[in-house]
């Protein structure tokens, strides 16, 4: 039988070093027609042989969206090496009349999924309409994947006590959203309207309601500063009481739970004592903003197209990696830890979320050099805090203006 306490212990072992990997997603339209359909054939056509020099890896989400996922290294190499091969599929796209989308939440098509799948099914049964289809066909994503380093629960803090800072910083996926009410993150929306059991902050509890995102003042917007409990305890504890999604039975085919069944039940639905294989298997169908996996992924920003999101990684890999620049910018961001709805509601127009990201972005452009970032990326990095962070103002903003 599965020890779900080894087992989350092992969760922060394994990557003692500061290297960053990241997996960039992208929507994609028709450059005549952005409320086109693009079927994954058609980008997979357009794609063809292509050699990607950075040796990233292109896979495909159920929407059509596309997905690089690039080899860990030192930051300035990663950044550079990825920016590559993103510009490389953005040219062979464009000679086939196709644009890699520049926001987090599709505002264009309705979701259609394309990818039938097992897993995809059991996901689209588990989360349900109309919030698990959208997540499921229409978001995209920065997840940086970061190295746990000397002390694994250091980092593991920061990341969730920096994140709604930087979820507002880098909204960028104003709906149109099936709720009353206007967020500037609607991908964030999304997610906070799924299963709590599997999209909450580790250590957080369930503390969001299903049917719609939370308001202001409800549980899930509260502060909620990290480091309370012990992070491995609250992994088992996440692993343990999250609802299964499926089950491989022992003819490798699988069997859809969606009826409410939580991990510690596996005995009862699947008629015999979980696996090693099976609780690792269930690990990686929870998505909560922050995951350990021997490494840690951090999946809480809004795509931002193919040119700005070596900004997001940046100023997210200093934060967390960079001790100077994490003293310097924790006592903004603790003003509005735990305060992931808000974040997502108003960005960076509340002052205290603007406070909290210019800290943040003066802390990473002092500490940049340290890790060696060319000057370019620093210049990013500055440009974006001029253009964005210090009049308040997160990226979503010029998208709505795009629409009026």
């Amino acid at each position: 039988m599965a020890d779900v306490l080894a087992y989350a212990e092992g969760c922060f072992t394994g990557s003692p070093g500061d290297q960053v990997g990241v997996e960039l997603e992208f929507l994609v339209h028709d450059v005549c027609d952005p409320a086109l359909t693009v079927p994954i054939a058609r980008t997979t056509g357009a794609l063809g042989g292509l050699t990607l020099p950075g040796e990233s890896v292109i896979t495909f989400e159920p929407g059509g969206q596309i997905e690089l996922s690039a080899p860990p290294g030192p930051l300035p190499s990663a950044v550079a090496a990825l920016q590559e091969d993103v510009d490389r599929v953005r040219s062979a796209l464009a000679a086939a009349g196709l644009t890699l989308g520049r926001s987090g939440l599709d505002g264009h098509r309705r979701p259609l999924r394309q990818l039938h799948t097992p897993r995809y099914d059991a996901m689209a049964a588990c989360l349900g309409q109309p919030y698990g289809a959208l997540m499921m066909c229409s978001t995209a994503s920065i997840q940086v994947n970061l190295d746990f380093g000397a002390d694994p629960f250091t980092r593991w803090r920061r990341a969730h006590l920096f994140g709604p800072a930087l979820v507002a910083a880098f909204a960028n996926s104003p709906g149109p959203v099936p709720w009353f009410g206007s967020w500037l993150s609607g991908r964030q929306a999304v997610w906070l309207a799924l299963d709590p059991s599997r999209t909450a902050p580790v250590g957080a509890g369930e503390r969001v309601a299903g049917g719609r995102p939370p308001v202001s003042g409800d549980g899930a917007g509260a502060p909620d500063p990290p480091g309370r409990g012990h992070p491995p305890a609250d992994w088992a504890d996440y692993l343990q009481t999250a609802k299964l999604m499926l089950v491989k039975e022992i003819d490798g085919s699988c069997r859809q739970t969606a009826d409410g069944h939580r991990f510690r039940d596996f005995r009862q639905v699947a008629g015999r004592p979980p696996t090693l294989d099976d609780l690792a298997y269930h690990a990686t169908t929870l998505f909560p903003p922050v995951r350990p996996r021997g490494f840690m992924e951090i999946r809480y920003l809004d795509a931002l197209g193919p040119v700005a999101w070596p900004v997001a990684v940046a100023v997210t890999y200093t934060l967390i990696v960079d001790d100077a620049a994490a003293t310097a910018a924790a006592g903004d961001a603790l003003a509005v830890a735990g305060q992931w709805a808000e974040a997502a509601r108003c960005g960076l127009a509340a002052p205290a979320f603007r406070q909290a990201a210019v800290a943040a972005f003066r802390a990473a452009a002092d500490a940049l050099p340290r890790w060696g970032a060319p000057p370019n990326l620093i210049d990013q990095v500055t440009d974006y805090a001029v253009r964005f962070v210090e009049p308040g103002r997160s990226p979503a903003a010029d998208l709505l203006l795009e629409t009026r």
